[in-house]
């Protein structure tokens, strides 16, 4: 059995060809497990900075299983997101061994992300799971894998500070603009969206003082979500522009047509990472089709904003200044027109710029936290492995049991042959004598076959982890961004 992840994420792609290639990420695991015979789980990590596919894979255990894996997967990456084979091949970076782990932990931990140390990223780990486990798409090993993840999140989380201010993609975006705005007390926002993504802005406003907070929803869910959290929902997003200081835009709207009509949509989970659409489908504006009918246009496009803040203009008189607006876009499909940013007194802040904008976190932190991923990964590749030892261990349980049995019936036996009679009391009392003799000598010999089996799975492990580099750098994705973690 190989543990293999393929990611893709902020670090090697511009936002663009990340956005490209997660069009389909709702898909891709459970197709991987119907369509190829050796991936036995596959659970799929989506978020605004990367595009992670963890998969568990049976025989052949070799460098050229994982090859076939990972180049199926790619196939399926591409034709869901309609970017070809060699482009989602070569959009991905790869690991082996041990580094699954501790790439997904530090994953959960926020240690990865575009903003370090946001802790929503942990949430959307425990909900990839979740996810595919709902779809019959996990295996045991993968439970054990992002259980494990979320157990050393929350660790982390206890034990240092790391995460403990709030960082996020939100709260990055709200600092940025709050440079340009009134004093938040005073500033009108319009929200555009209903998912746990704008929940968790709306939260973040309410948090700055910002008070004034108009909702926008081409789904149709806008007045209830404003309801529920004493804001005011609007229908006219035009008419709600005309005197907004900030716009937050996190509908996540965008995205490709299925087969049927359908359209498939997904909506950023709370504080920055992309889940399946809790939010919004369909933008009111369905004359913003692009591509011939093939992917949806922007929910917030620039003539929007032109016609709004020409009324306001007019409102306003030829005196008045114009006011500034600053437009936060936080969807990874780009929910705005990104020739927003060329119109006067418009300053438009996307995912790209606030990872440009990202601060770094001190080294201490850090340096506790990835202590304690380590910890967490030696543990957790001693527990994968420890499954052959656990096997060794049991069958020499299993062989004390059968010989302990056998004494105690001899001896009964004996006892009743001499004319002593043996009642249950006291064969119960003889079988524990006997069971902590004889426990008592087999201590050494457990110590010993769970050491030995330890020792040959870490070989065997080993050898799969070198048998696979070499077929991926033979298959030419060395130098290529293709992530592939496998491990025995």
């Amino acid at each position: 059995m190989v543990l293999l992840s393929m990611t893709a994420s902020h670090h090697e792609l511009d936002m663009s060809t990340l956005e490209l290639l997660s069009t389909g990420a709702a898909s891709v695991g459970r197709a991987a497990v119907e369509t190829c015979e050796a991936i036995t789980g596959a659970v799929v990590v989506a978020t605004c900075n990367r595009f992670e596919v963890y998969l568990d894979v049976d025989s052949p255990v070799d460098g050229r299983g994982v090859q076939h894996a990972s180049h199926e997967v790619a196939r399926l990456v591409a034709a869901a997101s309609g970017v070809s084979e060699d482009v989602a091949v070569g959009a991905f970076s790869t690991r082996t061994g041990p580094d699954v782990a501790a790439h997904l932990f530090e994953v959960a931990a926020g240690l990865d992300s575009m903003v370090v140390g946001e802790r929503e990223i942990a949430g959307q780990v425990k909900r990839a799971l979740e996810e595919a486990r709902e779809g019959g798409a996990t295996s045991s090993t993968l439970e054990l894998l992002f259980q494990t993840a979320s157990r050393t999140s929350k660790r982390i989380s206890n034990e240092t500070t790391l995460g403990g201010n709030g960082r996020s993609v939100v709260s990055l975006g709200l600092d940025l603009a709050s440079a340009e705005l009134p004093p938040w007390r005073q500033v009108r926002t319009v929200l555009i969206g209903t998912g746990s993504y704008a929940g968790a802005s709306l939260a973040a406003l309410r948090a700055r003082g910002c008070e004034d907070v108009r909702v926008y929803s081409g789904s149709g869910r806008a007045e209830q979500f404003a309801a529920d959290r004493g804001a005011v929902a609007v229908t006219d997003l035009v008419t709600a522009l005309e005197d907004a200081d900030l716009v937050v835009s996190c509908s996540g709207a965008r995205g490709r047509v299925l087969a049927g009509g359908a359209p498939r949509v997904t909506e950023p989970g709370a504080g920055g990472d992309q889940v399946p659409a809790e939010g919004d489908e369909l933008p009111a504006d369905r004359d913003a089709l692009l591509g011939g009918g093939d992917a949806l246009g922007h929910v917030l496009d620039a003539a929007a904003v032109v016609r709004a803040r020409s009324r306001a203009a007019e409102a306003a008189g030829d005196e008045a200044p114009h006011r500034p607006m600053v437009v936060l876009d936080l969807a990874l499909h780009r929910d705005v027109d990104p020739r927003v940013a060329d119109l006067d007194g418009v300053l438009l802040y996307d995912l790209a710029s606030l990872k440009a904008h990202s601060p770094a976190l001190g080294s201490l932190v850090v340096g506790q936290a990835r202590r304690i991923v380590d910890r967490a990964t030696q543990d957790f590749e001693e527990t994968r492995l420890g499954r052959a030892a656990d096997t060794a261990v049991v069958e020499l349980l299993d062989d004390a049991d059968r010989r302990i049995a056998a004494e105690v019936a001899e001896r009964v036996a004996g006892r009743r042959a001499a004319g002593t009679e043996v009642d249950e009391a006291e064969a119960e009392a003889l079988t524990r004598s006997v069971r902590r003799r004889v426990h008592a000598d087999l201590h050494d010999a457990i110590v010993a076959a769970r050491a030995s089996a330890l020792a040959v799975a870490q070989a065997e492990a080993e050898a799969v982890v070198a048998d696979a580099e070499a077929a991926l750098r033979g298959a030419g994705t060395s130098g290529s961004d293709v992530e592939v973690c496998a491990g025995r």
